[in-house]
């Protein structure tokens, strides 16, 4: 029998693990997103700056500045109101775009929480946004993003630097700390206007500019009709990817026996030998997967898969692989 071997050299350092990540877990990742970069480096067009290969939209040019019209130039770029100033016609220059703003959002209330092997879905969509984030900063493009827990949010305005990136990673970081804290504790109902990924979208389509990429990292349990539609504009004109971050356990129930559950508050048992109660259980998260990418892909927005016991880095390795 053949055995399976990592396509990345020391993935198992990047490897997501426990409850809570560490600032320093999301800095490694950098290292990881180089290993991504250098693959995606092999299939990047001439001619064309940065390391983007899916379609583009928007304009894709950006206004630099104004001269005095010379002929030959195209007369459409005149601008009116500046010639009628001046006295003189002038015209717009653009510059080709050099750079992409990359925004993530960030899942990370209640329901990322969770966990039955390796890591919480939490934990790895943290790890997942770190990795885009520094992917992003090494080929030259603005990062920002939202991170988003149960009763607020943070927003981080896209910009081209390292700092802008480390500011998304501490915010990331310290809503992920927050979530233990906030399962030992009693805490307030969520608030209706945070916590869903409606709300999200809505907050980080005033940031998005034509021509962006958005990653939207989390278990989408929370999506409902309006967050569809905000999808819907958004992915117009920007290409936006959907990662599903899930646990083992929520696809498939553990073999047949008794096995003792606890929320953090309230212990249970539960039975699995039911075979009957293990398919339907299946059946049940595959039906929801499949609808999340029926009504993705009317949007053409591809889905990526994340599962908690499966390296990060490797997976999204595959995905690019499999996509460029």
């Amino acid at each position: 029998m053949s055995k399976t071997v990592s396509i990345l050299p020391h993935q198992e350092l990047y490897r997501a693990h426990g409850a809570i990540v560490s600032l320093q877990d999301l800095l490694l990742q950098r290292y990881a997103a180089r290993t991504i970069e250098y693959a995606t480096q092999k299939r990047s067009v001439a001619g064309i700056s940065g390391l983007h290969l899916s379609k583009m939209r928007g304009r894709g040019i950006d206004f630099e500045e104004f001269r005095p019209y010379q002929a030959g130039d195209d007369i459409r770029t005149i601008d009116w109101r500046v010639t009628a100033r001046i006295g003189k016609p002038f015209t717009k220059v653009f510059r080709e775009e050099r750079e992409r703003p990359v925004l993530v959002a960030i899942d990370q209330s209640a329901s990322m929480f969770f966990g039955s092997k390796t890591a919480f879905k939490s934990v790895v969509a943290a790890q997942a946004a770190a990795i885009f984030a520094w992917l992003a900063i090494d080929n030259g493009d603005r990062v920002g993003g939202l991170v988003y827990g149960d009763n607020e949010f943070a927003l981080v305005r896209p910009k081209r630097s390292r700092r802008s990136a480390l500011h998304l990673l501490n915010q990331i970081h310290q809503y992920n700390t927050q979530l233990a804290v906030n399962a030992t504790q009693s805490q307030a109902a969520p608030s209706p206007e945070s916590g869903d990924l409606a709300t999200a979208l809505g907050r980080i389509r005033r940031i998005t500019k034509p021509g962006s990429t958005l990653y939207i990292i989390s278990d989408f349990s929370t999506l409902n009709e309006a967050g569809f539609q905000y999808l819907s504009q958004i992915s117009r004109h920007n290409n936006v990817v959907c990662c599903f971050v899930y646990d083992p356990l929520e696809e498939n129930l553990p073999l047949p026996g008794y096995y003792s559950i606890t929320d953090g508050r309230e212990k249970g048992t539960l039975n699995t030998y039911n075979k009957q109660v293990r398919d339907s259980y299946s059946n049940v998260f595959h039906q929801r997967l499949d609808a999340l990418q029926g009504e993705l892909n009317k949007l053409q927005i591809p889905l990526l898969t994340l599962r908690t016991d499966e390296p990060v880095v490797e997976r999204i390795h595959q995905w690019t692989s499999q996509t460029l």
